[in-house]
């Protein structure tokens, strides 16, 4: 009988001595677990400060713009003319250069000197002449804008310490530069260029004005287009249409053109609209359309399910007191899932306000200077505008990509911040 208390004493302790080796193993599981979960995640913040240092790092300073104060004298022997459009403001321009420098006397250093002013600066000449001809005769003191080498030289992107035949800017040149900041005649602005104009082939007078518009007429596309097509879809699914197959196969092609990828939808403009309909090219009509058709899904996926998480009590209870299915539907169950639609929809276009692939297959990747006025206008996107300085040569265009970058960063961010808020100030808990 002893013996038998004691056996199962045993039992027991051995029992709970394994039970408590589990648990510490268990345990010791979890613990890792969590300290591998927790690297991940500061593995991931940490490339993605990485990331955003690197880009912020090249991109800053081309919100600066380096401009040259000049004393430009609008001669009338070289403005008499019969078209003001045509005078050479260049000459203005270089007679205005001589005068700053006045020991530069050779051809070849003029030619080097001239080089310092960026060729923006006789349009800019031109615009204030014809915008008010009382300047001829005059002499005004201007800033206008330098090279993108003598540019990138303030700014410090070009190493002075780097042998002559290895830099693209001559020692004479950064003698020059060197006189105009002793002059107090060379300073860094705030580069207003960079969002008042289109794009150029010169660095120093590229801008995103007409990336930006045409990211906003393609946007005003395909929200008109997607929002109200989109809404309406799930809420025949959701609500009127019946359970057969043929539902259940929109459904399922619904859930599967979400997960095309974005490029098939541009094959599909290039196909049918440019080719068979004969819309207009690279225009932010047609960019609009195809990323209507890539939007669709997300905003129908999204808005369903704003509709499933209305209660159904509010279906029953306005069904009871004799509303009919299409009051029950627009009255009480539609500005209930109203928010989550808009959540929805805000990401759905935050989504393609990013896409390149598309608008590439449908030619909006051409070099446009001209800042669109409408939906038909030839035009280009943020994210192709951000691809063409891309793959430019300059340096300078390394810091218009990275800035461009920045702006097209903050708007996304800012439209999935106004989607949270959105949920969060209009969302029912139930």
């Amino acid at each position: 009988m002893g013996n038998q208390k004691k056996n199962k004493i045993t039992t027991k302790a051995s029992a709970m001595e394994r039970a408590e080796r589990n648990l510490i193993r268990r345990r010791r599981k979890e613990d890792r677990f969590r300290r591998l979960s927790f690297s991940a995640v500061v593995l991931s913040l940490g490339f993605l400060v990485l990331l955003f240092a690197s880009i912020i790092s090249n991109g800053w300073s081309a919100f600066l713009r380096t401009d040259i104060l000049l004393d430009v004298h609008f001669d009338r022997e070289v403005l008499d003319v019969n078209s003001l459009v045509k005078a050479n403001y260049g000459k203005l321009v270089k007679q205005a250069m001589r005068d700053v420098l006045p020991d530069v006397t050779s051809r070849r250093d003029k030619r080097e000197m001239y080089r310092l002013v960026s060729s923006g600066a006789a349009y800019t000449l031109q615009k204030m002449v014809t915008a008010d001809p009382a300047l001829i005769g005059k002499t005004v003191s201007l800033w206008l804008p330098a090279d993108d080498l003598a540019d990138m030289l303030m700014k410090g992107r070009i190493d002075r310490d780097t042998p002559e035949s290895e830099r693209a800017m001559s020692d004479k040149q950064m003698q020059w530069i060197d006189q105009l900041i002793a002059q107090g005649r060379l300073e860094r602005h705030f580069n207003t260029t960079f969002f008042q104009a289109g794009d150029s082939r010169e660095p120093e007078l590229a801008g995103i004005r007409g990336a930006v518009m045409g990211s906003l007429f393609t946007l005003l596309v395909t929200l008109v287009l997607s929002f109200p097509v989109a809404v309406a879809s799930a809420i025949y699914l959701e609500e009127f249409a019946p359970k057969n197959r043929w539902t259940d196969l929109v459904e399922v092609n619904i859930n599967n053109l979400a997960a095309v990828p974005s490029i098939v939808f541009g094959l599909l403009g290039l196909a049918v609209f440019l080719n068979f309909f004969g819309m207009p090219r690279s225009s932010p009509l047609v960019g609009g359309l195809v990323l209507s058709l890539m939007t669709l899904p997300t905003i129908i996926i999204a808005s369903r399910a704003s509709l499933q998480a209305v209660p159904p009590s509010i279906r029953e209870a306005a069904l009871g007191v004799g509303a009919s299915k299409m009051q029950t539907v627009f009255h009480h169950v539609l500005p209930l899932a109203m928010p989550g639609m808009m959540t929805g929809t805000i990401i759905g276009l935050s989504r393609a306000l990013g896409e390149t692939a598309p608008l590439l297959m449908i030619g909006m990747v051409a070099f446009i200077v001209d800042v669109p006025a409408s939906i038909t206008d030839p035009a280009t996107g943020l994210p192709v505008q951000i691809f063409l300085w891309a793959d430019s040569p300059e340096r300078a265009f390394v810091e218009r990509t990275s800035a461009a970058i920045l702006v097209l960063l903050t708007v996304l961010i800012s439209m999935n911040g106004l989607a949270v808020y959105l949920r969060m100030k209009f969302e029912r808990r139930w």
